[in-house]
């Protein structure tokens, strides 16, 4: 099968809006349908939740935007589509039914991803005429931020639909966790039930409320669970001797029945309970607050594991190197006049100051980041630095001639202004593309240095090839305007 290009979401509630959000924002066209009158208005305000997100956590290596249009029907949405992608609410029957009108529109090379979150698949593909072409794509919320999806057969899937499905939401920057037996709530969900079950126990009991359950998951074991997850963390507890040595220290207390295993019965009043405290939890704040603050914590939490190049850090850091090819903004490329690229993208709200422009010390990180791309360029990026090498800056001279306000693109020229065996000397010019003006340049000599020492060292020689290669390049350059000035009072 040729690589897919266009998607069709049937069902855009939380889910299938995310869906619609990570598809568009790889690149891929997407034709989308949900009775409820409001779904466009929903959908564009949770695509504007995803955009700010990605490009926090990806940047300029994200690709052109697929196209979204929104169908009156499940045919329309599914007759031009390569994968569907079915997120409609959890009950049997109605996807049963749908799943049937879906299998009848779509293209003979389609394939289904069911987003259930428990059904099995055997069930859902048995009113199929094609059951072949379907398989269980469960993703986690925010699907456009969190990587996991579980992706199961029936017992009527072939193997073709389980690749095809695979390697799209490998392309879109996600972790297959292939389910090989069929089980209700597959792996994750029903490890999150007995969770879920024991939480609502101890509110039903009055033993905690929601906020203390939450603050013991989030100050405790779920800053673990985010990178190592349970067997990996209990290894370690285990010491030098690991997991063997654990089970036989705390098997004993495992088997004291301190939680319950069924889940207590939803009474009105314990309904009543946790709404009311879910409500005192969050505290006035609105949904689409929420979803920002969580959105930025997730971006953080990745971006830390990114430099770790562990757990889901991993994936988002794999996912951006297998964009490098198809960016439409290559950084670290020649712009065609002899400068190098080496930062480009839209402002985000978070760089925004009181004066509503890009706030000081972003200037300073945006010429920071395009640095990086010179040095990855000259061979002393994160594998140089890992071994004990690195450039570190010392001196910086920035000159703010203009601005550049929130959603504008801005984009960094670089070139290399001079070197010897130890000094690099860089100058950056910020161009507000929007405008089309220059809005700073940043000047900056940098040292090579032994970072295991802790003292200047000369570089290497393949980076000081690297480098007068470089600087020849962009010898026919005239010199920049405001090189080498200096802070001074006028006379």
């Amino acid at each position: 099968m040729a690589e897919v290009g266009a998607v069709g979401i049937v069902g855009g509630g939380v889910i299938g809006a995310a869906w619609a959000a990570r598809f568009l924002l790889n690149g891929i066209d997407v034709a989308l349908f949900d009775p409820d009158p409001e779904v466009e208005r929903k959908t564009l305000e949770v695509l504007a939740n995803a955009r700010r997100a990605q490009t926090r956590l990806h940047g300029a290596a994200l690709p052109a935007e697929g196209k979204l249009s929104f169908a009156a029907s499940v045919a329309e949405a599914v007759s031009q589509a390569d994968f569907i992608q079915e997120s409609l609410p959890e009950r049997e029957d109605l996807k049963q039914r749908v799943l049937a009108e879906i299998d009848a529109a779509m293209p003979a090379h389609a394939v289904i991803g069911s987003s259930t979150s428990g059904l099995l698949p055997t069930k859902l593909q048995s009113v199929m005429k094609r059951p072949d072409r379907l398989i269980v794509g469960h993703p986690f919320n925010p699907v456009y931020l969190l990587p996991l999806v579980e992706v199961c057969g029936g017992d009527q899937t072939s193997q073709q639909t389980i690749d095809i499905a695979s390697a799209l939401y490998t392309r879109i920057g996600m972790k297959v966790l292939h389910v090989r037996h069929e089980i209700d709530g597959f792996i994750a969900d029903r490890l999150l039930e007995a969770v879920w079950r024991e939480a609502l126990w101890l509110i039903n009991d009055g033993i905690a409320t929601a906020a203390e359950i939450d603050d013991a998951i989030r100050f405790g074991a779920g800053l673990r669970w985010s990178f190592m997850g349970t067997f990996l963390t209990y290894r370690l507890a285990g010491g030098e001797a690991g997991m063997r040595h654990f089970l036989h220290q705390f098997g004993p207390s495992m088997e004291w029945p301190w939680t319950k295993l069924v889940g207590p019965k939803l009474t009105d009043e314990l309904i009543d309970t946790v709404a009311a405290q879910s409500d005192e939890q969050a505290a006035g704040i609105g949904l689409r607050e929420y979803e920002a603050l969580r959105d930025n914590c997730l971006v953080d939490v990745i971006h830390a594991l990114e430099r770790s190049d562990f757990a889901a850090g991993a994936v988002a850091k794999a996912y951006r190197e297998s964009l490098a090819g198809k960016e439409a903004v290559k950084l670290g490329s020649d712009c065609g006049d002899g400068h190098l690229l080496t930062c480009h993208t839209p402002v985000m709200p978070e760089w925004i100051d009181y004066n509503d422009h890009l706030t000081e010390s972003c200037y300073l990180k945006l010429f920071g980041d395009a640095t990086d791309v010179v040095l990855a360029r000259i061979g002393a990026g994160p594998d140089y630095v890992a071994s004990g090498f690195s450039f570190y800056t010392v001196e910086t001279h920035i000159r703010h001639l203009g601005q550049a306000r929130l959603g504008q693109k801005v984009e960094v020229r670089s070139r290399v202004l001079g070197s010897d065996g130890k000094r690099l000397h860089l100058f950056h010019a910020m161009t507000n593309l929007d405008t089309g003006t220059l809005i700073a340049t940043g000047e900056h000599m940098l040292v090579h240095v032994d970072a295991k020492a802790e003292r200047s060292a000369s570089a290497p020689e393949s980076i000081a090839a690297a480098i007068r290669g470089l600087a020849d390049e962009q010898q026919h350059l005239a010199p920049p305007d405001g090189a080498g000035r200096s802070i001074r009072m006028p006379g």
